[in-house]
Formats: structure tokens, sequence, C-alpha cells
């Protein structure tokens, strides 16, 4: 009786020993896999926001131009995006060869919207056909386009963007979408994905897998359903943990304190702000109503008060061309991790 009890008080203790080492194996699987930001995969440090902030519509017009080259060269902003259809893409594309440093992305476009400043496609027209609208242009609108175009006419027209920079003498850095339109349908994010992943040039893709982000673009319109999640997971390239565009303000003043309000609500991690900085003409108030808001954001970004606020808040900024070094560094130090590892064993 002695022996037997001897046996189960050993067998209790095994259990015991076994239980807790299994246990602490699970809680460190369980720490391994725990989520983290998107800037925190590429090495940033936990708990910050990390900020890009990009200049869209570059090469739109003149105006556009000289606004973006400034506030790059004086490293007030850290990206801009060209529109490779519109009159001034040339010169922005050139300026972008002669400022290796910049990073120079292409604002895939298929859309046309203002009134009097139009243009058609990169691609021949023809075979196209789904893209132009009876103008001969670009369709105004996102609506137009979705109505339209085939997945394979929207894939050419990228194509024919980007390759367009490349002949030029420029690699674009990233890739993203004017008016949202690369997203407005599933089928348009895929095509859009795959250019980014045949060419290796990322995209601005955001990271769903945060069901609020996920729903916060779902209430803008987007139709973000599980074929679009799906995308985004199967997706390769660096993703943005957020991405939003610099709010208007009825005066100077207000717009630099929502722009503010804007950076205090945002989450730790990776996140793009948009904008579309311009120089003040007479030509440019006959191109679009939003000339004001787009004048004062060639001005704030210069404004002391902004650039105090962004040091007293620790914003850490960044463009395409770090993530992009970031992501290959963490991609070899996992490789050698694991190469380390075959050796030892």
């Amino acid at each position: 009786m002695k022996k037997i009890k001897g046996y189960f008080i050993l067998l209790m203790l095994m259990a015991f020993l076994f239980s807790g080492c299994h246990q602490g194996n699970k809680k460190e699987v369980t720490q391994e896999k725990a989520p983290r930001t998107q800037s925190e995969r590429l090495g940033f440090p936990a708990g910050k926001k990390v900020i890009i902030l990009h200049a869209d519509d570059a090469g739109m017009c003149k105006e556009a131009n000289e606004a973006i080259e400034y506030l790059l060269e004086n490293n007030y902003i850290q990206s801009t995006s060209v529109m490779a259809p519109c009159p001034y893409a040339e010169d922005m594309i050139k300026w972008a060869v002669s400022h290796p440093q910049e990073d120079v992305g292409m604002h895939l476009t298929l859309t046309s919207e203002w009134n009097t400043w139009r243009w058609g496609p990169v691609s021949d027209p023809e075979s196209v056909p789904g893209l132009i609208d009876p103008e001969g242009k670009l369709w105004h609108e996102v609506p137009g386009v979705v109505q339209h175009a085939t997945p394979d006419e929207v894939e050419k027209e990228i194509r024919a963007q980007i390759e367009k920079s490349i002949e030029l003498g420029h690699r674009p850095t990233h890739i993203d979408t004017h008016m949202g339109t690369l997203y407005a349908t599933p089928a348009f994010a895929q095509r859009f994905m795959k250019v980014a992943m045949d060419y290796t040039i990322p995209a601005n893709a955001i990271d769903l897998s945060d069901t609020a982000v996920a729903a916060t673009f779902r209430k803008a319109g987007y139709p973000i359903n599980e074929q679009m999640i799906r995308l985004l997971d199967y997706y390769t390239l660096p993703k943005l943990d957020f991405f939003t565009s610099a709010p208007h303000g009825k005066t100077y003043e207000e717009k630099v304190e929502n722009f503010k309000k804007l950076v205090h609500s945002l989450k730790p991690g990776l996140t793009e702000i948009i904008f579309h900085p311009s120089v003040e003409t007479d030509n440019l108030k006959t191109i679009t109503n939003s000339w004001q808001q787009r004048v004062w954001e060639y001005k704030m970004f210069s404004d002391p008060d902004l650039i105090k606020f962004f040091r007293e808040e620790g914003i850490l900024f960044t463009n395409w061309v770090e993530v992009m070094k970031r992501d290959k560094a963490q991609a070899n130090n996992h490789s050698g991790t694991h190469g380390n590892m075959s050796k030892s064993t």
C-alpha cells in the first residue's frame, strides 16, 4: 500500500512539473505570435507614431511641382508620387532623376476629375477603351471607371504609367492610387497588388487585420469584404498600419489645428498622411476649387509651429525608401538567425 501511495505521489509530481513546463512553452509561443504593428515589424520602436508625410498629385501642374520640390528639398515632407498622364509629369520625373535621394513614386491615375484641366491614358486609347470617357479623356469620377473598365485594361494602364517613369530614367520608389480608384473593387485591388509584387515596388497597402481599421475604410465606402482582406493578407511587400489625409479648415489656423488633432488621434504604427501642396497662382485657381486648401498645405509643413508640434509629440518620420530598406534588413536578420540555428544543430 505504501508502495502504491509512493508511486501515486511521484506521478502527481511529474504531472505538475510537466504542466508547468508546457504552460511556460505555450506562453513563449503566444508572445512570439502576439500581433505587432507594421512599424514594429520594420524595426521601429514599439509605441511610436511613425509617419510618412506624402504629397499627392505631382506632375498635375507646375504649381504642384514647384511646391513639392521645395518641400522635399528642405526635408519638410518625406515622399511624393507623380501622375504619369498629366502635362507636367515628365518635368517631375526628370527632377526625380536629378534627385535620386528623394522618395518619388507613381500616383497611378485612372481618372481626370477637373472640368478644364484634363488628360487621357498613357496607353494607346484604342487598347484601353473602357478607361476613356465620351470626351476622349479618363473618366471624371471613380464610378465611371468601375462601370466601364475591365481589370485587364486597368492593369495595362498602370503598368504603362510605371514603365513611362522607368523609360525616363526613374524607377518609382512606391505606387499609390489617385482618388482611391484601385481600391474601388477587389478585382482592381488584386491587379494593383499583383503589379506591385511583380515590380517589387511597394503599394500603399493597408494592414486590415485590425478590425477597427477595416471598419474605418468600410465606413468610408471602400468594399472591405473578406476577399479584400485576403488579398492584403497574401500581399508580400510592406504595409501601412493606417492611411489618412490632411483635413480641411475654414482658415489657415484652423487647418493647422485640425492637422494637429489628426496626428493626436493616430495610434502607434506606420501611417501615411496625404495632401496636395501647390503654389498659389491664377492658373491654379482655374484648375481646382480646392486651390486654397492646397496653398495652405504648401505653407503649413514649413511652419515652425507645426514643426515644433511634431518634435514635442515625438513623431518619427520615414519614407518608402527607408521602409523597403528596413524590410530587407529584417528579412536578412531572420534568414541569418535561421542559418545560425541550422549550423548549431
